[in-house]
């Protein structure tokens, strides 16, 4: 019986996607655990450090529906060991002359630290897929809109104009960066384990550093240079990378949440056929999906702290670090997962309202053209007189309701001045940013491909 609501039928959907949450459940560890087991086994055969068939019995009996469940479990309580009771119920069903070859040398690290540099793989794989269609996504937006003249809002007021294409192009960058994070880190991350008691490799004597180049190139990992049973921080990194990924995911979310206020209304998240906004208020379209992004992000950030908290470990083991770390660790991959797909669903379908962009930036007054103005103005008065004298002006406008013409006229310096050119919205270099975007998304594309 699930004891976490995350994991409950009705809502485990909003904590981990189908395919992230395979990849953790207690059937596929164990299967990717006694993988590890046989590959090791096989390894030790090669270098005859075990018999070649104890290793052939371990490789053809390391399948976790052959195993008791009952047996493993009641072990593993009864031990108090980490990993004896997957031991015991392999042992049960192998041959008596493979039995004490199992886990030859090993330690409960060396298979759980194989175990997450593996799923550092996978996951950064399965999150890189859906990063690339959330840029897709966002650069879709940004062509399309490169030229949708916005509002610019600084500390939630009001401010220049910008192009919505340029808001959305901010989001692509975003992203684009966290797939550069995600291939950088690969040679850091994907690193399998093996050190034995201390990291020493003392148990299998000069055989010990080639043992574990061949088993770690056996499952498709690199080598480290050391053995790194203290030193965690390739998990807080890779955590903390999947942490941000979230993190961004929720700046676009929180975006969406606050511009599809009705106020405001220049966006809306994707209608959801059956999605009942408030029980009660039936003209409601809530957010769900936006909001939830802000959720994953937090939650993730909380996971990805204890990660970190890990790499303040202590001598040559500390199972107090990556103890910890079986909790955090899934938990920041589950909620990641969630979040980016989560997030391709909303920016795929996100609808964009270019005529509430324009009734907004039209109720500023024209005052959204004061940087304008204050350009204009500087190089006649200097640009702090300037805006000394903008700011007392202005704010006496909007004080009486005026609109920016009108407040022209209150000052002196503006004689020559054209007009008409603070009457059109200004977006800076808006567009040109947003080109440039696109234009380096496509070719790191390419260079890929």
């Amino acid at each position: 019986m699930g004891t976490r609501i995350a994991d409950a039928p009705e809502y485990a959907h909003l904590w981990a996607s189908d395919q992230m949450r395979a990849l953790f459940e207690d059937t596929a560890r164990r299967q990717a655990w006694l993988d590890i087991l046989a590959a090791l086994a096989d390894v030790q055969a090669e270098l005859g450090i075990i018999p070649a068939p104890a290793a052939e019995a371990i490789r053809g009996h390391a399948r976790a529906e052959m195993l008791s469940k009952d047996l493993l479990v009641r072990e593993t309580r009864r031990t108090g060991h980490s990993t004896l009771g997957l031991i015991h119920a392999l042992q049960q069903i192998l041959p008596e002359q493979a039995r004490e070859w199992i886990y030859y040398g090993a330690t409960v690290q060396d298979l759980t630290d194989t175990w997450f540099g593996i799923v550092m793989h996978r996951v950064g794989a399965m999150v890189r897929r859906e990063l690339d269609g959330l840029e897709d996504a966002a650069l879709i937006l940004a062509d399309r809109h490169r030229d949708t003249v916005m509002v610019g809002r600084t500390h939630g007021q009001a401010g220049s104009p910008i192009t919505f294409g340029y808001k959305a192009a901010t989001w692509a960058d975003e992203i684009r960066r966290h797939i550069e994070r995600l291939e950088q880190g690969r040679e850091r991350w994907e690193v399998g384990q093996l050190g034995g008691a201390v990291g020493t490799l003392a148990f299998f004597g000069e055989h010990g550093l080639r043992l574990r180049e061949r088993f770690c190139a056996k499952l498709g990992l690199r080598t480290p240079a050391i053995s790194w049973l203290t030193t965690r921080d390739r998990i807080a990194e890779f955590g903390y990378v999947l942490a941000m990924i979230a993190a961004s995911l929720g700046r676009i979310g929180n975006e969406v949440y606050t511009l599809q206020r009705p106020e405001i209304g220049e966006l809306r998240e994707p209608r959801t056929t059956g999605a009942v906004g408030s029980i009660t208020m039936p003209h409601k379209r809530n957010p769900e999906a936006s909001e939830h992004l802000v959720t994953l992000a937090r939650l993730a950030h909380a996971n990805a702290s204890v990660l970190l908290d890990g790499i303040v470990s202590e001598h040559e083991r500390d199972g107090r670090a990556w103890k910890a770390e079986w909790v955090a660790f899934p938990e920041v991959c589950l909620l990641t997962g969630a979040s980016v797909a989560l997030g391709q669903t909303v920016l795929s379908g996100l609808e964009v309202d270019p005529a509430a962009m324009a009734r907004n930036l039209a109720a500023t007054r024209g005052y959204a053209a004061s940087e304008r103005l204050l350009a204009e103005l500087a190089p006649r008065l200097g640009k702090h007189r300037a805006q000394e004298v903008l700011q007392q002006v202005l704010h006496d406008g909007r004080v009486r309701g005026e609109h920016l013409r009108a407040v022209l006229a209150d000052i002196p310096e503006i004689d020559g001045l054209d007009a008409d050119l603070l009457e059109r919205p200004d977006p800076g270099l808006a567009a040109a940013m947003v080109d440039d975007v696109l234009r380096r998304s496509r070719a790191a594309r390419r260079d890929v491909t």
